[in-house]
């Protein structure tokens, strides 16, 4: 509350306190006069009752100057004026006029009253004495009872006024020395008021802002300090809700920015107005509040995705589309869309983008893995089930052709059975990827155990392997999945490459642990390097069957690596060999090599 309007308020209560005093004094002044008027009409009344047995003897006499001369001798005494007035209303006497002079009286007011027979009273302005009177008069009865005159007396109003107008100062000054005393205990009240109600304000102001840290003084008189401990819990119960809603508005958006579905709204006019992490990384928008508040169009230059988001806008039920979003950093990406309306948040829509690049690649390899499985078991079972036909068509009966067949049946029941095992191998593999024991192991152990799996394999080719590795050099793995991975990859170099010498070594860097190994055979074309991991995939599709091969070998290989969090790559020049190697993490307290 400000000076300006506290000076109204008081302003006000002073005006209306002055016009209290005014009325009070109007209203005591004017039942002062009453009481002065009607204690002299008393006063004179009694005067007439006194000495209305003198007046009524001379009257019946007719002695007249006799009547006159007590009128005047009563009126000097008592400076009253004393005037008879017979049934006819003429003055036969008058204390203060000759009677010959004065009018006729029965028409005043008072003499009516006293010559009907009761005391009548009358307050006027008297011509012939030039000044306001007061009459009382009372009626005179012959001994019979007959009214045969009235005996008037009047007094002028003058010392009521003189004594009113004395009372009426003295009422005023008191009223004025009440209405400054009044003042200032109004302004001590406006102003105990209004302090706490501009500490409320002000308050009030802080608790709108949000301000909460400053409570509202408990000061004033009982009702503002009620109201101010009103308005502090009000305060504190609303910044509790404030703080209960900011923290849910929190977790929101938490769980929405760390779902890995986009979802986005967008309004009639197709700009955007939330979205989420997921879809600001999938529209290559790097800050959301810069998409927040622009149209679709200016985000995302995808014709095929404005169309949708048109025609979701127009729908009435949910839509639900692919889309392909062309990606700068991760190239295409298959969108599985859906949007749903929201009929009350301004008709937005709610559209929920689902990254489905991977399942479709999945779904492709699982395709294509099935299509290569059924490939791959078709051809043993195929040459099986012919040379058994054969068989029984009358070849057993032929001995040369006999042993030939069956040999040829076992071996294709071999490579039969090898591709089971390894795709029992590689399966397993795939669901402990996650759950793998590992633990410190010398890799100089896991390497000699692959190298004497292969050594007679080896012998039999005449490739000799050799081993490089420090006896101290340990990683952290799980032995026999990474001992095979070796024997896999050793397998391979004996059975393809041609060489006469394979080199595996191992050693330490600062950033891994390496595992390498080498041929120097006819190595491998680049066309073909990069699919070289995936399964039943062959450089050399006849030579690979011929050599027994499953397709499978660097597959499995591939997962081994991947579950101990490491990294597998090749090096092949056609006609210089191929170097495969492993990269394992190293270990935080990691072995160095003998020095």
């Amino acid at each position: 509350m400000n000076k300006k309007r506290l000076f109204w308020h008081f302003s006000l209560y002073l005006l209306i306190t002055l016009l209290a005093l005014l009325a009070a004094t109007l209203f005591s002044a004017d039942e002062v006069r009453s009481f002065y008027e009607e204690r002299t009409r008393q006063d004179l009344k009694a005067r007439a009752m006194l000495v209305d047995d003198q007046f009524l003897s001379l009257f019946i006499d007719n002695k007249w100057p006799e009547l006159n001369s007590l009128c005047k001798q009563l009126g000097s005494k008592s400076i009253t004026r004393f005037t008879v007035i017979k049934a006819d209303g003429r003055v036969v006497a008058d204390s203060d006029e000759n009677p010959a002079r004065l009018d006729n009286h029965g028409e005043r007011p008072e003499i009516l009253s006293a010559l009907a027979g009761v005391t009548g009273t009358s307050i006027r302005f008297s011509y012939t004495l030039q000044q306001n009177l007061i009459y009382v008069a009372i009626p005179l009865r012959n001994p019979n009872g007959a009214i045969i005159g009235s005996l008037r007396l009047s007094v002028p109003t003058t010392a009521i006024d003189q004594t009113l107008a004395t009372l009426q100062n003295k009422i005023a000054l008191g009223s004025l020395a009440v209405a400054f005393l009044i003042a200032g205990i109004t302004l001590f009240i406006s102003r105990r008021i209004s302090r706490p109600l501009q500490d409320m304000v002000a308050g009030a102001g802080r608790f709108a802002g949000g301000d909460f840290s400053e409570e509202i003084p408990l000061v004033g008189p009982y009702e503002m300090v009620a109201l101010a401990g009103a308005l502090n819990r009000m305060a504190r119960d609303l910044n509790k809700q404030i703080q209960t809603v900011v923290s849910q508005r929190n977790e929101l958006e938490a769980i929405f920015d760390s779902m890995v579905d986009g979802i986005l709204t967008v309004d009639q006019s197709e700009r955007i107005t939330a979205l989420n992490g997921a879809t600001a990384r999938l529209l290559e928008t790097t800050l959301k509040r810069q998409a927040i508040g622009r149209t679709i169009l200016e985000v995302v230059r995808n014709s095929e995705f404005n169309r949708f988001i048109q025609a979701s806008l127009k729908a009435d039920a949910p839509l639900e589309q692919e889309l392909v979003l062309t990606h700068s950093q991760l190239g295409d990406r298959i969108i599985h869309a859906l949007s749903v309306q929201i009929k009350d948040q301004g008709e937005q829509i709610l559209v929920v983008l689902h990254d489905v690049t991977r399942l479709k690649e999945l779904e492709n390899l699982r395709r294509d893995f099935v299509a290569n499985v059924s490939h791959e078991l078709r051809t043993p079972i195929t040459a099986i089930q012919g040379f058994v036909e054969t068989l029984l068509d009358g070849a057993m009966e032929e001995p040369e052709n006999r042993g030939k067949f069956l040999k040829i049946i076992e071996k294709q029941s071999d490579r039969l059975k090898s591709i089971v095992e390894d795709l029992l191998t590689l399966s397993r593999i795939e669901e402990q990827k996650r759950a793998i024991i590992m633990q410190p192991t010398p890799l100089l152990e896991v390497l000699s155990s692959a190298i004497e799996v292969c050594q007679p394999r080896a012998d039999e080719q005449g490739i000799m392997v050799k081993l490089d590795c420090p006896a101290d050099l340990e990683a952290t793995i799980n032995a026999p999945l990474l001992e095979l991975a070796t024997v896999n990859l050793i397998d391979n170099a004996i059975k393809y490459s041609g060489t006469a010498r394979i080199n595996i070594s191992a050693s330490l860097s600062p950033e891994h642990i390496a595992i390498t190994v080498a041929d120097l055979g006819e190595g491998i074309p680049l066309e073909h390097q990069h699919r070289l991991f995936e399964r039943f995939y062959r450089v050399d599709k006849a030579r690979s069957r011929k050599q027994g091969g499953t397709g499978l070998g660097l597959a499995i290989v591939k997962h081994i690596v991947l579950s101990h969090h490491g990294h597998i790559s090749l090096l092949s020049t056609p006609g210089k060999g191929s170097t495969f190697t492993i990269l394992l993490p190293r270990p935080s307290t990691g072995s160095a090599i003998g020095s």
